[in-house]
C-alpha cells in the first residue's frame, strides 16, 4: 500500500521521464547542431537519433525485468554477459564519462555567467571561471561527504528551472519564425561536406541531449501499473525528442544557420536575445544556472556512488567501497572529486571547452551502451526458444547498430583518448584483483582487449606528444 498512493500514474512517469531527460546541454543544442549541418542534415540527425535512442530506452526496460537481480548499474550488464574484466572497462568508463559530463557543465553554469559578469569568459574556461568552478565541486563535496542527498525541493527548482524557460523559448519562437532563415542554406555548404558529413557531425551533440537514459526510462518500480510504463516511456521519450526537434528547427527559423553556428554557449539565450531582447537571455541564463548548480549536488552523489558499487561488486578496489559515519561512499567521493578537479584545470587549455568534455563523455558512455546493448541480444538466443521474442531481437539489433554508427561518428581521434583512459584503469583493475587473490583474467579475449587498449592507449599518448593530436 506504501507505497501505492506514492506511486506514480501514467502522466505522472510521462513527466518524470521528460524531467530526467531534459538537460543542461539542451540550452546549448542549436548552435552545436549548426555549427557542421544545415537544416536537412540536422532533420535527418534527429530522426536516426531517435530511432537509436527508443532501441536503448527499451533495451534498458527490457533488461530490468528480465534482469531484476542485477543492481549494480548499467556496468553489471556488461559484467555478466561478457566478464569481469569487460564489466570493469564498462564500470570504469562510465564513472569517467560522469566526471567529464560534471566538468562540462560546470564550464557552462561560467559561460552563463559571463553574461552578467565579464569576469568570466564565454567559454566558462578562464582562471576566474575555474576557480569558480573548484569552489562549487568543493562545497558539493563536503556537503555529500556529510550525508546530503538529492532532496526533493532540489529536484523541483531545478526541473522547474529548466523546463519554464525552454517553454518561453519555444513559444517566442513560433512567433518570430521565418521561413526564410528556415531554408537559408538547408542543404548546407560545401564547406559542411555533403549530407553524409553533416548528418554525421550532428550525432554526438544529438546523443549528449539523451545522455541518462539508462535510468530515465527504467521507472518500473515507480509505477502503479506495468501496464503503465512502456506507454509512458514512449510518450514522455517521444515528447522529449520533440522538444529537442522544435526547439532546432525554431531557432533556424529565428535565425540563419551561420549565425546560429557562431553563438556562444548557452546559444538559447542569445536566440531569445534577438528575438526579444535581453530580458529573454537573462531569462535563459538564469534558469540554466539555478539548474546546473542544484543538479551538480545529485550529479556527485550518483558519479560517486560508481566506484562504490563497483567496488562492492568485485571489480574495482576495496577501499573505493569504504563508507564514513554519515554512510557516505567516502573514498570513492574523494577521488571522484579530485579527478574532477584536475580535468576542471585541463579545460582551462580548450578553445572550446564544453564542447569537447561533453565529447569525450559522450563518446565514452557509448561503451557501456553498446555493451548493455550487445547483453540485451545475446539474451534473446540464449534464453531458449520458448523465450525467443522476435521484437527483442529487433530492437537489440538497432541499439547495437545505433551505439557503432555513434562511434564512427565520433571519429578517431576521441576513440583514442578513450583508449589513453582504458589502459590507465587496467591499474585498478589489476589492484583490485590481486587484492582478491583471484585470477586476472578469465578469458583468452580479455587478455587481447587489454593488450589492444594498452597498444591503442601508447599510440595516443605518442600522437599527442608529437601535436599530431590534441586532447582539448
Amino acid at each position: 500500500m506504501e507505497n501505492n498512493e506514492k506511486k506514480l500514474g501514467f502522466f505522472g512517469l510521462v513527466f518524470l521521464i521528460i524531467g530526467a531527460m531534459i538537460g543542461g546541454g539542451v540550452f546549448s543544442l542549436p548552435s552545436q547542431l549548426a555549427e557542421g549541418a544545415g537544416p536537412f542534415a540536422i532533420m535527418i540527425g534527429w530522426l536516426i537519433t531517435g530511432i537509436g535512442v527508443f532501441g536503448l530506452a527499451f533495451v534498458y526496460q527490457m533488461l530490468s525485468s528480465k534482469k531484476p537481480d542485477l543492481t549494480g548499474g548499467i556496468f553489471s550488464y556488461a559484467s555478466e554477459g561478457f566478464g569481469k574484466y569487460i564489466g570493469f572497462n564498462s564500470a570504469w568508463i562510465y564513472w569517467l564519462s560522469s566526471i567529464f559530463g560534471d566538468v562540462a557543465y560546470a564550464t557552462l553554469i561560467f559561460g552563463s555567467l559571463s553574461y552578467f559578469f565579464n569576469i568570466f569568459n564565454p567559454n566558462g574556461n578562464n582562471w576566474p571561471s575555474i576557480i569558480g568552478g573548484s569552489l562549487i565541486i568543493w562545497v558539493v563535496n563536503f556537503l555529500v561527504l556529510k550525508g546530503v542527498k538529492e532532496a526533493v525541493l532540489v529536484n523541483a527548482i531545478v526541473t522547474i528551472s529548466k523546463i519554464l524557460p525552454i517553454i518561453l523559448f519555444i513559444i517566442v519562437c513560433i512567433v518570430f519564425f521565418n521561413v526564410k532563415n528556415f531554408t537559408f542554406e538547408f542543404w548546407g555548404n560545401p564547406h559542411l561536406g555533403g549530407i553524409f558529413t553533416q548528418v554525421k557531425s550532428t550525432m554526438i551533440a544529438a546523443l549528449w541531449s539523451f545522455v541518462g537514459i539508462e535510468g530515465a526510462v527504467v521507472v518500473s518500480g515507480r509505477a502503479k501499473s506495468q501496464k503503465d510504463v512502456g506507454k509512458a516511456t514512449i510518450v514522455g521519450l517521444s515528447s522529449a525528442i520533440a522538444i529537442y526537434i522544435l526547439i532546432t528547427i525554431l531557432a533556424l527559423g529565428v535565425m540563419k544557420r551561420p549565425e546560429l553556428a557562431s553563438l556562444h554557449n548557452p546559444s538559447l539565450a542569445y536566440i531569445l536575445q534577438a528575438a526579444i531582447g535581453k530580458w529573454g537571455a537573462i531569462i535563459i541564463n538564469i534558469g540554466l544556472i539555478i539548474a546546473l548548480t542544484g543538479a551538480l549536488l545529485g550529479w556527485t552523489v550518483i558519479t560517486a556512488e560508481l566506484p562504490y558499487v563497483a567496488a562492492k561488486s568485485g571489480v574495482m578496489p576495496k577501499i573505493l567501497a569504504k563508507e564514513n559515519k554519515f554512510e557516505s561512499p567516502s573514498i570513492s567521493l574523494w577521488l571522484t572529486t579530485i579527478v574532477t578537479q584536475i580535468l576542471l584545470l585541463f579545460s582551462h587549455f580548450s578553445n572550446s571547452g564544453y564542447q569537447v568534455l561533453y565529447t569525450i563523455a559522450s563518446t565514452a558512455i557509448l561503451i557501456p551502451y553498446f555493451l548493455s546493448a550487445l547483453y540485451s541480444l545475446k539474451l534473446t538466443f540464449t534464453e531458449g526458444k520458448n523465450n525467443f521474442k522476435l521484437k527483442d531481437c529487433i530492437i537489440s539489433i538497432i541499439a547495437v547498430i545505433y551505439t557503432v554508427w555513434i562511434l564512427y561518428a565520433a571519429g578517431v581521434k576521441y576513440i583514442l583518448l578513450n583508449c589513453i583512459l582504458f589502459a590507465i584503469g587496467l591499474i585498478f583493475f589489476i589492484w583490485a584483483k590481486k587484492e582478491r587473490k583471484e585470477k586476472l583474467f578469465d578469458a583468452w579475449y580479455e587478455i587481447l582487449i587489454a593488450i589492444i587498449i594498452v597498444i591503442l592507449g601508447i599510440l595516443a599518448i605518442y600522437l599527442l606528444a608529437t601535436g599530431k593530436v590534441s586532447a582539448f
